[in-house]
């Protein structure tokens, strides 16, 4: 039996690696252990994941007992020490270089750099002189975000010298902190300013094959115009052969660049005056479910080639898979108030075409203003005959099953779907 050590996980994860007949060993955070990991991992080591510390005699413990072949992280977290075991026993994963660059966004910006004079210009943001300085130097409007953080959180436009104070007093308050509602597993350090990249944004999700990066969806994106929060995602996206294609050329000749030779990746870009612009990417799976968008559409696991492809238990990818049908999310958001009750969620996860149904608040929760990702109710997700019809059968959904109630200073509000008409051209 060929062995994975797994550094933390979903219970899907360490399911689907079971599923395909590997003896599990995993990694797991106090905070993130289940029923479902305690029963089906084979040896469950409980650690603080993100700490090398505290990692690394478990892990040899783990070596000299039972052996493992391969180690993969799927949770961002996780990446870096999977990045560290992979060097230290030499097991020809992604190594902690190349995860580095995938996770610290001002590394990849420095990287691209390297071996392009025109690349997107990005500097570290250390200091308030620093936003007046790169102002001066690449003009407005330009981004401010944290260097390693996700669902965006801080990321912020600064459109012109009135916004500088207030760029500086976001980075200081989130800076060090946990920030409320968001997993504890990540503290916000580093921020930097990069330029603003225009144009419909997209995610590319992709699978590396020893080299030879698939192209195995483009996602539509809809996010907010003001905050970022992403509001929605669609598979297959809804754009001209063109853009189709400079997407499925440009990513790959991204990946090679980053160092990326095996696994899954999710790679942000938009389309614009730059061409195809990458914003961000990671060598683990996307977020907002769509994992399970591009199965639906496409009948391609990520979650198993992720496991699979290091025990060659899955096969190769053709350059370009076909869609044979559409899905979707979409969010669930509320106006400013308390959550009162949620009713509803048995009752959607039935529904037709229904892959899932995720729903965070609960009946108590400060519903707040949208800031980022976490400002959010849940999602859920649909497929449905193509795209179009996923975006509205995933819409009705929301409005016409879940029925979530908030107390606002207008009185009571239902929760609603999240609006992407707005969202399209940003």
């Amino acid at each position: 039996m060929s062995t994975l050590l797994l550094v933390g996980g979903t219970d899907e994860t360490v399911v689907k690696a079971k599923d395909l007949g590997l003896a599990v060993l995993l990694l797991q955070h106090p905070t993130k252990v289940t029923p479902v990991q305690e029963a089906a991992a084979d040896v469950l080591r409980v650690v603080d994941f993100t700490r090398w510390a505290a990692v690394e005699p478990v892990v040899e413990e783990l070596w000299d007992i039972h052996g493992f072949d391969a180690v993969v992280s799927l949770t961002e977290p996780g990446l870096d020490n999977a990045g560290r075991i992979n060097d230290r026993y030499g097991l020809g994963g992604t190594g902690l270089d190349v995860t580095r660059r995938f996770r610290d966004k001002l590394a990849m910006r420095a990287h691209l750099a390297r071996h392009d004079p025109d690349a997107v210009g990005a500097e570290p943001l250390e200091q308030r002189t620093d936003l007046d300085a790169f102002a001066a130097r690449y003009g407005y409007p330009f981004i401010v975000k944290p260097t390693d953080a996700t669902a965006g959180i801080g990321v912020l436009r600064v459109d012109g010298p009135a916004d500088l104070d207030r760029a500086w007093a976001l980075v200081a308050r989130l800076r060090g902190t946990r920030t409320d509602r968001v997993s504890t597993l990540f503290v916000l350090g580093e921020f930097l300013m990069e330029q603003y990249l225009d144009g419909p944004e997209y995610s590319v999700e992709t699978f590396s094959f020893a080299g030879r990066h698939v192209v195995v969806a483009v996602t539509e994106k809809f996010s907010d115009p003001d905050c970022y929060a992403e509001l929605g995602h669609a598979v297959p996206a809804r754009i001209s052969a063109d853009d189709e294609d400079r997407i499925r050329a440009e990513v790959p000749r991204f990946l090679t660049e980053m160092g990326l030779r095996d696994g899954v990746a999710h790679t942000e870009v938009r389309v614009g005056s730059r061409g195809v612009a990458v914003i961000e990417s990671h060598n683990r799976v996307a977020g907002d479910a769509i994992p399970e968008l591009v199965q639906a559409a496409y009948g391609v696991d990520l979650v198993s080639y992720s496991v699979g492809w290091p025990f060659g238990l899955v096969p190769q990818l053709p350059d370009r898979p076909v869609a044979y049908a559409g899905a979707s999310t979409r969010a669930v958001v509320g106006e400013p108030g308390v959550v009162t009750s949620v009713d509803g969620v048995t009752a959607a996860t039935v529904q037709d075409g229904v892959l899932v149904v995720r729903i965070s608040a609960k009946p108590g929760d400060e519903v707040r203003a949208l800031r980022d990702n976490w400002d959010r109710l849940g999602l859920v997700a649909v497929a449905a005959e193509d795209t179009d019809a996923a975006l509205e059968a995933a819409a009705r959904l929301v409005d016409e099953v879940l029925d979530i109630r908030v107390q606002t200073p207008a009185g009571a509000r239902r929760a609603r779907v999240a609006g992407i008409a707005e969202a399209v051209s940003v």
